[in-house]
């Protein structure tokens, strides 16, 4: 099994990998690139297709964006994402249509050992260091609102319609159709019609 396929599984995985290397340095060429142009230059809509190849339809990345590899992260159709959107996509990450993201959130499934002997670097025969990590893969579904500043940690589904609010750090998944905010991240109530703008 490659360490791309370990990584992917959630397994204990060598980061310092030759070919995960090489496709973390393109992945990280392509967002240098576009975050360098203008957001009128059309140059934009082909960096950020190679960089992110499963990207929906009429779906838009403000910029600047950074993400570790690109190529295992899947948008759907429609979606938003403002200013500083930052993924580190070692393990799945799949975002239903119209999800919305403010300025400056995180996807991250990255995990690293809590104990500092199985997590500090170490030393191969040859003198070279490396260190081993896992991961576990997030998924936003369809028609979810996520506000500014908010992470989401490996291993999280926020379910469908739902809203993240301002600040969170979603730690745990999120059920279909509520609001939820806070560090850690909890459900505060459902979204109904009583909460039409109209209302408002």
């Amino acid at each position: 099994m490659t360490e791309q396929e370990k990584m992917l599984k959630g397994m204990l995985y060598d980061p310092s990998d030759k070919a995960l290397a090489e496709l973390r340095l393109k992945a990280h060429r392509l967002w240098q690139a576009y975050n360098r142009l203008e957001e009128t230059d059309p140059r934009r809509a082909e960096l950020l297709k190679e960089l992110i190849p499963d990207l929906g339809a009429d779906t838009f990345l403000a910029g600047p964006i950074y993400v570790d590899y690109g190529v295992f992260t899947h948008f759907g159709a429609r979606c938003y994402a403002n200013f500083n959107f930052t993924v580190l996509d070692s393990c799945p990450v799949t975002i239903g249509d119209n999800v919305m993201f403010g300025p400056n959130c995180s996807l991250l499934t990255p995990l690293h050992p809590l104990l500092p002997e199985e997590r500090n670097l170490r030393t191969r025969p040859d003198g070279s260091l490396y260190d081993l990590e896992y991961g576990a893969p997030i998924v936003i579904e369809s028609d979810c609102w996520i506000a500014s500043d908010v992470k989401i940690l490996g291993g999280v589904t926020v379910g469908r319609g739902s809203v993240i609010g301002a600040g969170s750090v979603v730690t745990r998944s999120i059920p279909a159709g509520v609001l939820a905010a806070g560090n850690p991240c909890r459900v505060i109530r459902p979204i109904t019609q009583a909460d039409r703008m109209e209302n408002s």
